[in-house]
């Protein structure tokens, strides 16, 4: 019809109908680039979708690490939400359905923040029938999020002094406050917030002081790493008590993790490792409180492990690396450890196969294992003997077909292939994965250090390496309390500063178990040894 009409002479055409046919045409060019720009934005959003099937279900060599899959869903879902409000401007003339909010967190406004009320009045609240001012009969009240950047602040200390006018009594001064630094920049809070930032954002100093000096605060690098070293310093007696009292325990997990460090001798970097050392008895209802101690070493042999767990004798949690055999020997002073082997690791050698060829036995395998946390699960937080019961009645029996069935395939299997490789490695360690079932306290595999390392690597990875071995023992100990923290649910960057400022204070030797992360927050006492008086 509207070809019909773009063929007829418009002037010939009453005004009426000339205005109606313009109108026509103009709505429908106007609907044209509508639908042109919905359907480039649909497009826009198919894309979205298989970008993020590609991170969740790619071939395992397009797969994204953990942290990458972080960094593709953020920018995907920012592409989605700068999709959707493009959608919305879009005017479309023909009614169209109301689209469902999208189900979204939208995040919460805990009470514990300040509220700045912002009252906004009408122009006026006279009544316009002439009685005089409206009453007020309620109120709307919203809340939005308001961040403010870091404010860089000087606290100018002032002390005066006092004199007897008749010059016999002396001045009077009060004590200069004591600091960690004395003489230095920095507040305790200061170096607590460089310390979270570091160590727990995983924000290098050069990058902060390039932060700092947007404010107009020029502080270099070398300054931040100086202040780092002494806090590394004032906290190592901190982080050894802490070390000790893990030690403590009958029950441990342990794993190592790469820490490049340059070494200045060759222009290179060479491979240091963080040992950590962690505690967690919440799964079976323990009452110590969970913590983890990183000890940075120049190498990864076995000697490390039992420098660091001298004193140690109970089970040790680890994966398979022959490094920690050393510990089961009988002649150590603090008895031998036993080492509970990692059915997560175990797993992971059979889903390798099973990705990669497709391997029925793998995956039968897999299934078997999965049996066990599946009872895992279940009895996850019950106390130590009701796990030690339910792993006898319920996996106990599962793990005997299991061993049974290992035999079986590994006897039709060469020991060369991959899947016979891998099988192997279960069969070698079986003794180990098998001691969760008598031990209640034991885990079926070493999770919970693995994901007390993981901000380690998350550092690693945007630091590159430590400076040298000091660098990576600075970090081992900040880490540890900040990691230790977390565990705990306290707030790193609030003990770190009270803990600077306790120690700057002079808080004893003898108390400092007061100031283990887990004891957060504490009132430390301390005693001022000066006097009032010049």
């Amino acid at each position: 019809m509207l070809d019909a009409l773009k063929n007829t002479d418009l002037d010939a055409l009453p005004a009426d109908v000339r205005a109606v046919v313009l109108g026509l045409d103009e709505r429908v060019l106007s609907l044209t680039a509508q639908v042109g720009e919905l359907e480039a934005l649909n497009a826009r959003l198919e894309h979205f979708v298989k970008e993020l099937n590609q991170a969740i279900y790619g071939t395992r060599s397009e797969k994204l690490t953990e942290d990458e899959r972080q960094l593709a869903f953020e920018d995907i879902e920012v592409a989605q939400s700068e999709a959707e409000e493009q959608s919305d401007t879009i005017e479309m003339t023909t009614p169209r359905k109301k689209r469902k909010p999208v189900q979204r967190n939208l995040g919460n406004l805990p009470d514990h923040l300040e509220r700045i009320e912002q009252i906004i009045e009408p122009d006026s609240i006279a009544c316009p029938c002439g009685c005089g001012d409206m009453v007020r009969i309620g109120e709307d009240r919203t809340e939005r999020l308001e961040i403010v950047p870091a404010q860089p602040k000087v606290i100018v200390t002032i002390r005066p002094k006092y004199a007897c006018p008749n010059k016999q009594g002396g001045v009077v001064q009060a004590l200069a406050p004591v600091h960690l630094i004395e003489g230095g920049l920095p507040t305790e809070g200061t170096l607590a917030h460089v310390s979270v930032s570091k160590y727990a954002d995983h924000c290098p100093l050069f990058r902060q002081s390039q932060i700092y000096a947007r404010s107009g605060l020029n502080i270099d690098r070398s300054t931040l790493a100086n202040w780092m070293g002494k806090v590394s310093f004032h906290l190592a007696p901190v982080v050894d008590h802490m070390l000790a009292e893990l030690k403590t325990s009958n029950k441990l997990f342990a794993d190592e993790t790469r820490c490049p460090v340059l070494d200045p001798g060759r222009g290179k970097t060479k491979t240091g490792y963080l040992w950590a050392i962690a505690r967690d008895e919440r799964p079976f209802g323990g009452t110590a409180p969970p913590g983890v101690v990183f000890c940075y070493a120049d190498g990864r042999g076995g000697k490390h492990a039992t420098k660091f767990l001298t004193g140690f004798g109970g089970t040790l949690q680890v994966d398979g690396y022959a490094g920690y055999n050393a510990l089961t020997k009988p002649g150590r002073n603090s008895g031998p450890v036993k080492l509970a082997y990692c059915w997560a690791h175990a797993r992971r050698k059979l889903k390798e196969v099973h990705d990669r060829d497709g391997s029925p036995i793998a995956k039968e395998g897999l299934k078997r294992i999965a049996k066990f946390y599946k009872i895992e699960e279940a009895i996850r937080g019950q106390s130590a003997e009701q796990r030690k019961a339910a792993r006898q009645d319920q996996t106990k029996p599962l793990m005997d077909d299991f061993e049974v069935w290992l035999k079986t395939v590994r006897s039709r299997i060469s020991t060369k292939s991959r899947l016979g490789e891998k099988l192997s490695y279960i069969a070698k360690y079986m003794d180990g994965l098998k001691l969760f079932l008598d031990d209640g306290t034991v885990e079926m595999d070493s999770n919970i250090v693995e994901r007390a390392i993981r901000p380690i690597a998350l550092n690693r990875k945007n630091a590159l390496f430590a400076g040298h071995d000091e660098g990576g023992r600075t970090w081992a100990r900040i880490a540890s309390l900040i990691e230790t923290c977390k565990l705990n649910n306290v707030e790193p960057y609030a003990y770190l500063k009270a803990t600077l400022e306790a120690i700057a204070a002079g808080h004893p030797a003898a108390r400092i178990d007061e100031l283990m992360p887990w004891h957060y927050p504490f009132n430390p006492r301390t005693e001022r040894l000066a006097s009032n008086h010049e």
